[in-house]
């Protein structure tokens, strides 16, 4: 990775539609744009290829071929190549290096909502901000909207997502939800830091995490419909937001929750996917998916970083209801995740 360079900023900023972003959205984009050399004779992409890019030649050739062999040549700095290359999803035609190229891949999903928040009027950060008037709203907003979850999510529900939000203070050592109570609410910490715990049998107590700043936490158990499974205390005084059950699952569930029926499911896998089995140990040993991966929902947190961020993982358990909760976890780390609707007893064997 160190010899990977960015896109010199005076050259993107003449590409359409990025060069349009205002100065902060533009930025955001800058740092993520990277230049890849393509060799001659190198293909781009091919008709039906989905990969969710927004790509720009730089510098070079390339030249276009659609299904009936009638073809294209593009050449750097022509008004051609300022724009998107041959943008549709899935890919309608071949794009080939024509001679050595340099090309930029955007995040097409990162572009649109950048694009969306620019162009979207009425609403100004200042404006949903909380009315508690902190120094530090914008670092946990920025956080959470540099999310690769929340890219995923329309920007409409984002923004419903502020206005609904309330501010509440906590003192340290205040328990914020408890394992076994219902859940209520979907919390992000916008200052402060606090530790997320669960009881074992024994009675002993393991952290499992702790949160600060941008972190959200209590969606377990608003989208599987059951108990907490853990407890959060604060572990300073400080400032969260939080989101009622309602609203979280009218503006934020659906759209972070990719189901696959079996057959998908096991396509995904054949593609280098991975099952993860978020049930219990024992659940697992009498219906058990060969091969999966298993990682008790409660124990998600603990273990997420033995996991591989860019391997797409399915998610499975008895009925869906745990896969879900745990993919929207993973999601809000930047996972790709799918859950298997219906549970293992729907898998294909």
């Amino acid at each position: 990775m160190a010899d990977v360079k960015l896109v010199d900023k005076l050259l993107l900023k003449m590409l359409v539609p990025a060069g349009s972003l205002n100065m902060e959205n533009f930025q955001e984009l800058a740092g993520k744009a990277f230049i890849e050399e393509v060799p001659i004779g190198k293909t781009i992409f091919k008709p039906g290829d989905t990969d969710r890019k927004t790509i720009y030649l730089l510098a070079g050739q390339l030249v276009l071929t659609d299904a009936t062999g009638k073809s294209i040549v593009i050449s750097e700095g022509s008004d051609t190549a300022k724009q998107p290359i041959a943008n549709a999803q899935p890919r309608l035609v071949t794009a080939k290096a024509r001679a050595d190229c340099k090309i930029t891949r955007l995040d097409s999903d990162l572009l649109d909502i950048l694009l969306t928040w620019d162009q979207l009027s009425g609403i100004e950060v200042s404006e949903i901000q909380a009315t508690g008037g902190h120094d530090n709203d914008t670092d946990w907003m920025t956080r959470i909207l540099q999310s690769k979850a929340f890219l995923q999510i329309p920007p409409a529900n984002i923004q419903n997502m502020f206005m609904r939000m309330e501010e509440v203070p906590k003192q340290a050592g205040e328990a914020v939800i408890r394992q076994g109570e219902d859940g209520d609410f979907y919390y992000i910490v916008k200052e402060g830091r606090a530790k997320v715990t669960r009881a074992s049998k024994t009675g002993s107590e393991l952290t499992l995490a702790t949160l600060r700043d941008g972190d959200a936490f209590g969606e377990e158990a608003l989208i599987s419909e059951a108990k907490r499974n853990a407890t959060v205390i604060m572990e300073t005084d400080g400032f969260l937001m939080r989101l009622s059950k309602a609203d979280f699952n009218a503006l934020l569930k659906e759209p972070l929750i990719n189901w696959l029926e079996p057959s998908g499911a096991q396509q995904k896998i054949t593609e280098g996917g991975k099952w993860l089995d978020v049930r219990l140990e024992s659940e697992r040993a009498n219906s058990g998916v060969p091969d999966s991966l298993n990682i008790p929902l409660f124990m998600l947190r603990l273990k997420i970083d033995t996991l591989n961020p860019n391997v797409p993982y399915v998610i499975c358990c008895d009925t869906g209801r745990r896969s879900s909760a745990a993919a929207f976890l993973l999601n809000e780390r930047g996972f790709d995740t799918y859950v298997l609707r219906g549970g293992v007893g729907a898998r294909i064997v």
